[in-house]
């Protein structure tokens, strides 16, 4: 387990699968991934069972907020090909749970995945896609540290138009760890 004051990062269960799948057929959450179609259960666990062969440092992480009554999985996030030589990789994150938007949640999953990332892989480089619009995610990465490094225009199709994708990271050398 990963831990920070309000939340913890641990490995995805098969039982995880069912939450993900609800959340991933989520149009309010979907709209902001980098995907844009259905997802069936029997999907899910296919990618499951690709994920476990992958390597452990890019297995996904469940994010769970602290509750009164016990830990809740709230959504998830992993490192994606890592690039062992050159000491970069991307990161994704979600919140599927839409009742911890707009709580800070977000951030303090990036802060927590930097520390990872950086103290723990010994990356140099982390960084992530986002798309233009989704303003909450943005300032989340902002105030995680990222930067605005460029933008794939009209990249990515959704909703009937075309939407910029922004690319922004935090190298090592940027990064202020904080106890968060």
């Amino acid at each position: 387990m990963i831990y920070a004051k309000r939340i913890r990062l641990r490995a995805a269960e098969r039982d995880d699968i069912p939450q993900f799948v609800a959340w991933l057929n989520d149009p309010e959450v979907l709209q902001f991934l980098m995907r844009n179609m259905p997802l069936s259960k029997a999907e899910e666990e296919n990618w499951f069972d690709r994920m476990l062969q992958g390597p452990a440092a890019e297995r996904v992480l469940v994010i769970e907020a602290s509750t009164d009554p016990g830990w809740k999985a709230i959504g998830n996030t992993s490192f994606m090909d890592i690039d062992w030589v050159n000491r970069s990789a991307e990161v994704g994150i979600f919140i599927g749970e839409k009742d911890y938007w707009n709580r800070g949640y977000g951030r303090e999953v990036m802060k927590l995945m930097l520390r990872y990332g950086f103290n723990t892989l010994n990356l140099h480089r982390i960084w992530l896609r986002v798309y233009e619009h989704n303003t909450r995610g943005i300032r989340a990465y902002e105030h995680a540290g990222f930067v605005h490094e460029g933008r794939l225009r009209q990249d990515s199709f959704r909703g009937g138009r075309y939407y910029d994708t922004l690319i922004m990271s935090v190298l090592k050398t940027e990064w202020q760890d904080s106890d968060f």
